[in-house]
């Protein structure tokens, strides 16, 4: 397989498409579930791959954040959150759980379950964000997602890993979409 640049203009810092695959969907035998693996050698990189995200990524899209202490979620997050336009400083909600901006393209939730039992992560309602019942219908970022005690129909998994040369691995998949086109090696 071939490494291909995400079109940007300095390919020594941005994400790589190692692997691209689609199988039937767990949850629905009907849809296709995709899943790519990216190489992100630095910061920079994984914060080029939020802006790419938050630039094509629709309202209604939920990530959901695996990874090891500093491997890169909050990263992922600030670049989504510039390409969203938000003008906001955007910092991990550790201690305040849930942090709202409004300010860009579309509004952008951003949750940390980190300090959280799945029993109260179930008393933040977080349906509440992916469904757009009492908010504005956003893209919403879940750090920490395995404390969820359930999930959306629709969301994009990603886990990040630390590599041995100090960059990550980003394996993604979509679950219950039929595609990633927003990531496509052209």
């Amino acid at each position: 397989m071939s490494n291909a640049s995400l079109n940007k203009p300095d390919e020594s810092s941005q994400p790589a498409i190692l692997r691209q695959d689609k199988q039937p969907s767990a949850n629905n035998a009907n849809l296709l579930s995709s899943s790519m693996v990216l190489e992100l050698p630095d910061a920079a990189a994984t914060r080029s791959l939020g802006l790419q995200l938050g630039r094509t990524l629709p309202v209604g899209s939920v990530l959901l954040l695996q990874g090891d202490l500093g491997a890169g979620k909050t990263t992922l997050v600030q670049g989504l959150a510039e390409g969203l336009a938000i003008p906001d400083a955007i910092d991990s909600p550790t201690f305040t759980l849930i942090n709202e901006y409004q300010g860009g393209r579309i509004p952008l939730y951003h949750l940390d379950l980190y300090r959280l039992d799945p029993a109260a992560t179930a008393d933040l309602y977080p349906e509440v964000y992916w469904e757009g019942i009492e908010v504005e219908p956003g893209i919403v970022a879940i750090e920490w997602p395995e404390r969820l005690p359930y999930r959306p129909d629709r969301y994009l998994e990603m886990h990040l890993t630390h590599t041995a040369d100090g960059g990550r691995r980003l394996e993604l998949f979509a679950v219950g979409m039929a595609d990633l086109p927003l990531l496509s090696s052209t």
